[in-house]
Parts: C-alpha cells; sequence; structure tokens
C-alpha cells in the first residue's frame, strides 16, 4: 500500500473519526439547505456512512467483534455461550474463512483446500450470532459505535481481532511502489488466502535454482512455521526431483521453537535442499536484480517467499489504542484482562494484543475463550479470575505420509521481572506419523468447535 494511499486514508479515518457523528446529526439540516439551494445531494458514498447499518434492531446488550480469524470465531461464539443475552455481531471483510495454521501441510498436498475453509455463515447460524462482511473504516469510542463501509454500527462491547500487517520498512523496503510489488510477487503468506495460492503455486511449478525463504524477526504470526514450510517445501522438491536449493535466511540468532528438531530434519532428511543461514538481518532487496541484501552478503534468487516482520493491525492505530512503547504497535491492553487500558468497553484479542504470547491459532483460541468470560463477567459485574491462554502447535517436517512434532504449553506471569515466561510446557521433537495424524485430528476438532454444532 502506497504512503499516499496510507496518508488519505488516515485522513480520511481522522475524519471520520472525529466528525461523522456530528455530520449524522447535521445531515437532515444540510438535506433541507441543499434541496431549498438546488444544490445536489450528499454523495451516495458519504450518505452510506451516515445511516446506520442494515442489521436486525438488537435483543441484548449489542457486542461487536472484528475480525473473524481464530480469536474473532471463538470469542462470537463463547460469548453467546456465557450469556446468550448478548447480540452478538462478527464482522470481517473476507467472504469465507481460509486457516493458516495447517496451510503448509496444504502447501505439500497433504490435505484439500476444503479442509482449511470454512463458512462464516455456518459458524454464525449454527452458535446463535450474526455475520456481516464489511470493511471497518474507523472508530468513534466516545459514542460507542463503529463506521463500516455498509453504515455505522453502535455497540455496548467492542473487540478488534484484526490480525495483523506487515511491515517492509523494518527490512528496508519503504518506497510505497516497491513494497507493492513486493507483496504481490513475493507474499508472506501470513495475511490473506490469495498469498496461500500464489505462494502454493510457485511451489509445484519452480523448475530449480535458488528460492529464498526469511524467518522474520521479533514477534511474528506462528513462530515455527517458516521453519515448517522450508521442511514442506523441500519435501516437494524432493519428490519432484527438483535441483534446488532453498536458501532459509534468519533474521533471528536461531532457530527459536523447537530447534533440535528442525536441524535434525535440515541435516537429515534435507541436507541437499535446505541451508539454513542464522543472523542474516535483511536491510534491502532490489526486485529488478532479483537479490536479498543482508549487512555483509547480497543472495541472488530465483523465486522466493519473503516474511517480513510484522506489525499490529493497522486498525489498532487507527482506533487510537497502540502502545506507543511497542516497537510492533501492539495494543495498549490490561496485561491480564485485555480490556483497553482505560476503556473497558473495548477488548483487543489474537495478534494485535500487546502479550507476549504465541501468535497462534490455539492460542487465539484459548484466550478468546476467556475473554468471552471476561466481558461476560463484566456485563454482570463480576471479575473472572486471570487463566493463562494454552499453545499448542504442531510442525510438519515430511510427507507421504505426513510426519509432525508438536509442543504445548503455558504461561505464567514472573512478577520480579515483570514478564510472561513459559509455563509448563511439553515439547516432542521426534517426528512420526502419529503426530502427523495429531495435527490432523487437531485441527478437525478446532474446525468443528468454531464452525459446527
Amino acid at each position: 500500500m502506497s504512503n499516499e494511499k496510507n496518508f488519505s486514508r488516515r485522513r480520511f479515518l481522522q475524519f471520520t473519526g472525529l466528525t461523522l457523528a456530528g455530520a449524522a446529526h447535521a445531515a437532515p439540516a444540510v438535506a433541507t439547505e441543499q434541496a431549498a439551494s438546488g444544490v445536489g445531494a450528499t454523495p451516495p458514498a458519504f450518505a452510506r456512512l451516515l445511516r446506520a447499518a442494515s442489521l436486525p434492531q438488537p435483543k441484548g446488550a449489542r457486542v461487536v467483534i472484528v475480525g473473524g480469524g481464530w480469536s474473532g470465531l471463538t470469542l462470537a461464539k463463547y460469548l453467546k455461550r456465557h450469556n446468550p443475552a448478548f447480540d452478538v455481531l462478527l464482522i470481517d471483510r473476507h467472504p469465507s474463512f481460509v486457516s493458516f495454521p495447517l496451510s503448509n501441510s496444504w502447501l505439500a498436498d497433504q490435505i484439500n483446500l476444503d479442509f482449511l475453509s470454512h463458512s462464516f455463515f455456518d459458524a454464525a447460524d449454527n452458535h446463535d450470532y450474526h455475520f456481516l462482511q464489511a470493511t471497518v473504516l474507523g472508530f468513534d469510542r466516545e459514542s460507542r459505535k463503529i463506521y463500516t463501509d455498509v453504515g455505522h454500527i453502535a455497540y455496548e462491547y467492542l473487540v478488534l481481532a484484526p490480525g495483523i500487517d506487515y511491515d517492509y520498512a523494518r527490512i528496508g523496503v519503504e518506497d510505497a511502489e516497491q513494497q507493492e510489488l513486493l507483496f504481490q510477487h513475493y507474499p508472506g503468506g501470513f495475511v490473506s488466502a490469495s498469498e496461500l495460492l500464489t505462494i502454493k503455486h510457485k511451489i509445484q511449478t519452480f523448475k530449480g535454482g535458488t528460492f529464498v525463504l526469511n524467518v522474520p524477526n521479533g514477534d511474528y504470526r506462528c513462530t515455527a512455521a517458516p521453519y515448517e514450510r522450508a521442511c514442506m517445501m523441500a519435501a516437494v522438491f524432493k519428490k519432484r526431483r527438483v535441483h534446488a536449493k532453498i536458501l532459509l535466511l534468519d533474521m533471528n540468532t536461531g532457530i527459536k521453537i523447537k530447534k533440535d528438531g528442525f536441524h535434525r530434519a535440515f541435516d537429515e532428511l534435507y541436507k541437499d535442499y535446505i541451508e539454513y543461514l542464522p543472523s542474516s538481518e535483511i536491510s534491502g532487496i532490489d526486485l529488478d536484480a532479483k537479490a536479498v541484501t543482508t549487512e555483509f552478503d547480497e543472495y541472488p534468487f530465483d523465486d522466493a517467499i519473503i516474511y517480513p516482520p510484522i506489525r499490529a493491525s493497522r486498525l489498532i492505530d487507527e482506533a487510537g489504542i497502540a502502545n506507543p512503547k511497542s516497537p510492533q504497535r501492539a495494543a495498549n491492553t490490561d496485561p491480564f484482562r485485555y480490556h483497553v487500558v482505560g476503556d473497558e468497553h473495548v477488548y483487543v484479542t489474537g495478534d494485535s494484543r500487546g502479550q507476549p504470547f504465541s501468535k497462534g491459532g490455539h492460542t487465539a483460541h484459548s484466550e478468546g475463550k476467556y475473554v468471552a468470560e471476561v466481558i461476560a463477567g463484566h456485563a454482570l459485574g463480576k471479575d473472572i479470575a486471570w487463566r493463562s491462554p494454552q499453545t499448542m502447535c504442531f510442525s510438519s517436517v515430511e510427507i507421504d505420509p505426513l510426519q509432525a512434532m508438536s509442543i504445548i504449553t503455558y504461561y505464567k506471569f514472573n512478577e520480579q521481572t515483570n514478564v510472561f515466561d513459559f509455563d509448563r510446557t511439553h515439547m516432542i521433537e521426534d517426528w512420526d506419523l502419529q503426530g502427523g495424524q495429531a495435527s490432523l485430528a487437531w485441527a478437525e476438532g478446532m474446525f468443528r468447535d468454531l464452525f459446527y454444532r
């Protein structure tokens, strides 16, 4: 997205956030004045923003959830379970859900796309809430309204679960046009389903040479995923007998999770395919020359998947709730209750929240259940005791049949260091068929919980 587009949209959002509420009250008078003077009516696009979205009248306190990922879907279901009187509305700009967890197995043809794809309407029908496909444009927290491309919506509680945005500037790509080209031609595969489709086509049609992957630094979505993707790609190239070198540039000092297992997979299964280079901080990408630059080296490539460092969704900035001390612009939230500091009617969950928990699907599901209880309790004047989210993550490393390793962990707050630490961690780094089948059973159970009765 270009800087000009960002600026224009930001200015527009500032306008909506500060003046739309007043404009809505003034609209009848403006229309009368226009009619008397012969001036044309309010432009349809603007008029749409001034009116309420066409929704059924809420039968109880309305809870609006922005973002239909793992966190948002979980909240929508469990809010109704903990307080059936809530009128729950889930908003997402996409028409359907496609899972990023387990997508690496799909890239390697171990599951069908139908396994990952599900209907928001099925979820809403089966769990008694509403779904609206819309794009959120702005917020007015004072009057408790959000503005969308189909009209404004009032809320009693608002949950923002909008996911992540890429931060290309942190790998030296600051030009808006270059960012757009990089996103289209070498997508990271962690924001939109279209990225996954492009990546699969790349893998299936690659004819040989150097294929660059990278691991971003900082917190990023699914810690193990880039290493798993390298294994799945190598397995496909090995099966197709493609003469390829996967250059895995890790912007960290070493593998961040399941270190021994991934190193063993690189050495024992894919020694001829994967070259792993830690401490490879990307500082620039030349799209014309097809080369990645680090502090000390330049790496030409025939094709690439570039996963830049991430930041919280820009909706967090646009809502005015980003923590200025957060390098990734995460939301400024209470670490135990998830509500925005100073506003117990707005919550942030999933990848944009401030806590350093895993940005994986199971973590989002686990914390979504807890936050649903917190909001339901707040509405009834009850305080819910904090409980740690659970992280469960499967990483596939071999195919035909699918074989995987796993980790389960919780978190605890260290009062001496004032940070969250891992707690009760159980890791299995020996991949096998049982692990592969367990990953499929886990996903099937999660999808059943989110979408079906």
